[in-house]
């Protein structure tokens, strides 16, 4: 029997159709979430520098590629998993440039991901060799801007299939995380004396739950409502980027009103479309 009709691109096509490429998207974006949350898990615990400032190898093992410690491992870990990220995002961006059926919205978010991580990665490289705050901070942005994108094309692939009880959920589960988002910020004195490490990863999830949340709702709320009941949703999410900005800077504090004032601004957006979405359903 010949195989001589299985082309590069037939196979290519019948991988893709049995994962799904709705899949292959989530999965990727799980993977973008996965790195921001141990980036800030090893920058946190002082891990960044901890692999002796070498790149992309560690301190120990053949040609140093194996961590020596525990310190060391947070950030290999942490490299680990980007590494994965990044060959997701390729893949991603591969297959939408040549899947026929893939929105073309989808395609140009995915394909805009995928420049933007050569970028990310020399960010990278930078915060072990320099580790300024400048340098920090823009690795920590351009991360969230990938993420972004592809939590975007994400709720594209989906979109046809969310309702309104997604919306309701979405803005729901933004009511719930924001209190915790406060409580967690180092803006708030509740007896705790140090913004521990364990504290930030928990806040930075949390972070990347809001920013979901009213990503999910905005876009869905777009497709599933009318009139005034859409305007809340889609103040949403920029509210939240102003929440991730004055949160990460809310132990200066000249910046904790903006911080406080944002996420209350947020919570009554919440509020205000989940009283609008469940009138409409």
């Amino acid at each position: 029997m010949s195989y001589d009709n299985h082309t590069p691109d037939s196979r290519f096509r019948s991988l893709i159709d049995r994962f799904g490429y709705p899949h292959l998207l989530t999965t990727t974006l799980v993977l973008v979430g996965a790195t921001i949350l141990l980036g800030v898990a090893a920058k946190a615990t002082g891990s960044g520098l901890a692999c002796q400032a070498n790149w992309p190898q560690c301190d120990a093992g053949p040609y140093n590629l194996l961590p020596a410690n525990i310190p060391s491992f947070y950030e290999w870990f942490h490299r680990f998993v980007a590494m994965f990220a990044g060959f997701a995002i390729i893949g991603s961006a591969v297959a939408a440039w040549r899947l026929p059926d893939v929105d073309r919205r989808v395609t140009g978010l995915v394909v805009l991901g995928m420049v933007l991580t050569p970028v990310q990665v020399a960010l990278g490289r930078e915060t072990v060799t320099q580790y300024t705050m400048d340098i920090l901070s823009l690795h920590f942005w351009t991360a969230v801007t990938i993420f972004t994108l592809f939590l975007v094309a994400t709720v594209l692939v989906w979109e046809s299939r969310l309702t309104t009880t997604h919306i309701t959920g979405a803005l729901g589960l933004g009511i719930v995380a924001l209190p915790a988002h406060v409580v967690l910020s180092p803006a708030v004195d509740a007896g705790i004396e140090t913004y521990s490490p364990t504290m930030q990863l928990v806040q930075y999830a949390v972070t990347l739950t809001l920013l979901g949340a009213a990503i999910v709702a905005a876009m869905v709320g777009r497709r599933r409502l009318t009139g005034r009941s859409v305007m809340p949703l889609l103040v949403a999410p920029p509210l939240v980027v102003l929440v991730l900005l004055f949160g990460r800077q809310a132990v200066n504090p000249m910046l904790e009103m903006p911080y406080f004032a944002t996420t209350a601004a947020l919570l009554v957006t919440f509020v205000t479309g989940l009283v609008f979405t469940r009138r409409q359903r």
